[in-house]
């Protein structure tokens, strides 16, 4: 259990990570809630897909950007305001809920404008980290648990927000996330940091923006943990897209039921992240790609051929746990293996590859699915995650033929000095 939790010993970090966990129950309870209500409203897959568009590809358009500001500008004061921000979105949105006279493309709207405040949340939220947790050592750690605050969340929040739709409407769950806000806001204003000074940058955000793409060409590993996290973000990991579907027409049920189904999904990535987080330093991460890859696989094909709710939940507790695994290791892998100076930009381009293909393919999901239906959909995800597990299987025996190379090659030269 200590080595579980080890980075709770850094006060900030502490801090920080109880104030996100509050907020983002409320996150989970809006992005629930505003799935329900798009699909009440239109009954259609491709207005699903559409709001995930909305929401989150701004941030792919603005992500770049966001990283420029996270290396120039003090990250703790731009987390500060992102949330602000986005405390100030929620209220927005609970108003119009509130007043009863609203219509699908000022829910769009709204969303766009939380994905443009994320763009520049993210490559500053990551990165800090860093930054507030006292032993380097413990950061993989502190990703690690972050991951299952972030699935937490998860799990409760849309459980949460199927019973207060069902009970007092899209507003008043709305009016939670804005409430929730508060708790990471002051969390933040209660951190002692240390007072830096933002470094002077003499270059222009273009030259910045192409120092980073050169980075990831000097850094092929990253560049194709990158590439990994951009096919699944594409092809498998909008399959949370159709869960309204499944709730309202497979298994038919209400907006509880959808948010039963999200909730096991966050049960399993709970389940991934703890058991990634119980990981002790030093542990070959490359080795769990595959492995999750599969578990995506076998989950999602499953629940698409299940037509029994509590056997579906056991497999969406399946998918959950692959996911978030998957997930949770690219981001460890590309952060761990990034130069400090550089972090900043590369996340940016980390969010590229979440923001930008998650949304275009929640579209493509969406229009999938209106010719073959949810269920057939879900499972061509499945069998796509087994095809890019074979990818990654190749991948890994090629790194692993190269390192016996260098070996080789180190015992050689080793032979030949000995014979000098």
């Amino acid at each position: 259990m200590n080595n579980t939790f080890r980075a709770f010993k850094s006060r900030n970090y502490a801090l920080y990570f109880s104030g996100q966990s509050v907020s983002l129950i409320g996150t989970w309870m809006q992005r629930t809630g505003i799935s329900w209500v798009v699909f009440t409203m239109t009954h259609s897959t491709f207005m699903l897909g559409l709001t995930v568009f909305a929401s989150q590809f701004p941030s792919f358009l603005f992500s770049l950007w966001g990283g420029i500001l996270s290396d120039r500008y003090n990250r703790y004061k731009l987390l500060i305001l992102t949330q602000t921000a986005s405390m100030i979105q929620a209220v927005l949105l609970a108003a119009l809920a509130l007043s009863n006279h609203f219509v699908v493309w000022q829910i769009l709207s709204l969303s766009v404008i939380l994905g443009i405040i994320n763009a520049f949340d993210l490559p500053a939220r990551q990165p800090l980290v860093h930054e507030i947790v006292s032993n380097k050592e413990d950061i993989p750690n502190a990703l690690a648990l972050n991951s299952s605050m972030v699935n937490l969340a998860r799990l409760i929040g849309p459980a949460l927000s199927g019973i207060v739709l069902g009970s007092f409407g899209a507003g008043i769950c709305f009016l939670i996330n804005a409430i929730s806000f508060v708790a990471v806001i002051v969390s933040l204003l209660a951190m002692k940091l240390q007072v830096t000074q933002p470094k002077i940058v003499k270059s222009n955000a273009s030259k910045q923006l192409s120092e980073g793409f050169a980075y990831l060409k000097k850094t092929p590993f990253i560049g194709s943990v990158l590439l990994l996290l951009s096919v699944s973000s594409l092809l498998i990991l909008p399959y949370d897209t159709l869960l309204p579907v499944f709730a309202k027409n497979v298994f038919n049920g209400d907006a509880a039921t959808f948010g039963y189904i999200s909730s096991f999904i966050g049960l399993g990535a709970i389940g991934g992240t703890i058991f990634l987080a119980s990981l002790k330093p030093g542990a070959g991460l490359t080795n769990f790609l595959l492995m999750n890859l599969i578990v995506i696989g076998v989950g999602l094909l499953l629940f698409s051929r299940t037509n029994y709710f509590p056997l579906a939940m056991l497999f969406a507790t399946l998918a959950g746990f692959g996911t978030i695994s998957l997930n949770t290791i690219c981001l460890t892998l590309i952060q761990v293996k990034t130069d400090v100076a550089m972090r900043g930009r590369v996340m940016s381009y980390v969010a590229m590859a979440y923001f930008g293909m998650l949304p275009l393919g929640s579209l493509l999901i969406g229009i999938i699915s209106q010719k073959i239906g949810a269920p057939n959909t879900i499972l061509f995800q499945g069998i796509v995650a087994f095809i890019i597990a074979g990818f990654v299987m190749a991948f890994l025996r090629k790194e692993k033929l190269k390192k016996e190379d260098v070996d080789l090659l180190n015992e050689a030269e080793d032979e030949v000095l000995e014979g000098s």
